[in-house]
């Protein structure tokens, strides 16, 4: 005799199928908040607030992403015990993580040009008043160092950033260490400006392009695990009234 099938066992292998690609969103999602926290991160900190909710997105994907796996395979529970009580809880609960999802994206392509527009001035006169010099170990010089050094660049628009500065006035030096091409060099003296011996660009560009870079991908991915989602909520949702 031929094996039979409840009416709506395909629906349960459509939902199995959906909460699987759900759980790898979620994946997608926990990747996402450790590549803002740690790709990058450091040197975009001397943006300061003008850069924070990125940080703050990036640990808000981190939950997401969690919450999401922990949901597919909650899900896929209900599922296979065909627990409407369950399928119901976690359909609601991936609406609201789609809905923050969406927010993300918004959030994040709503303060790009935020970041950019203050990014200079603001910049510019902290460093003036913050940075205190090469071998100096706060956390806002360490920052600017490793920025300088490892972008090769100088300043936020120039060397000149630092004319009239409190580093300026502390080392009677015209630019860091840092700046200098080569650090080790003799002609590395605070005095020289030649292009052979400092980085004439500013940091700025290299800086809000990062930011660029992270803000697009954190809402791409942000849409793109939104969209992965709904097909799973309404599969579930869809078996949730075939059990009823």
């Amino acid at each position: 005799m031929a094996e039979t099938h409840p009416p709506y066992s395909s629906f349960k292998k459509l939902s199995s199928f959906f909460n699987g690609i759900t759980a790898v969103s979620g994946v997608v999602l926990i990747g996402l908040g450790f590549y803002v926290k740690f790709r990058g991160a450091a040197l975009t900190r001397v943006l300061g607030l003008s850069h924070a909710h990125l940080h703050h997105v990036g640990y808000l994907c981190l939950v997401l992403g969690c919450v999401t796996v922990l949901l597919s395979f909650t899900g896929w529970y209900g599922v296979t015990k065909e627990n409407r009580g369950t399928l119901l809880f976690c359909s609601l609960f991936m609406i609201f993580i789609l809905i923050m999802e969406i927010g993300v994206t918004s959030v994040v392509l709503g303060f790009l040009p935020t970041v950019q527009d203050m990014g200079l001035e603001h910049n510019v006169v902290t460093l003036r008043t913050n940075y205190k010099g090469f071998n100096e170990p706060d956390d806002y010089s360490t920052d600017w160092n490793s920025v300088m050094e490892k972008l090769k660049c100088c300043g936020v628009k120039n060397y000149t950033d630092f004319s009239g500065s409190s580093f300026e006035m502390m080392t009677g030096h015209a630019y860091p260490r840092s700046c200098c091409k080569s650090i080790q060099t003799v002609a590395c003296d605070g005095h020289n400006v030649s292009t052979d011996i400092i980085h004439q660009e500013g940091c700025l560009p290299k800086l809000l392009e990062i930011t660029k870079t992270q803000s697009f991908n954190l809402s791409g991915d942000s849409l793109g695990a939104a969209v992965i989602q709904l097909p799973g909520i309404l599969a579930t949702l869809l078996l949730f009234t075939k059990l009823g």
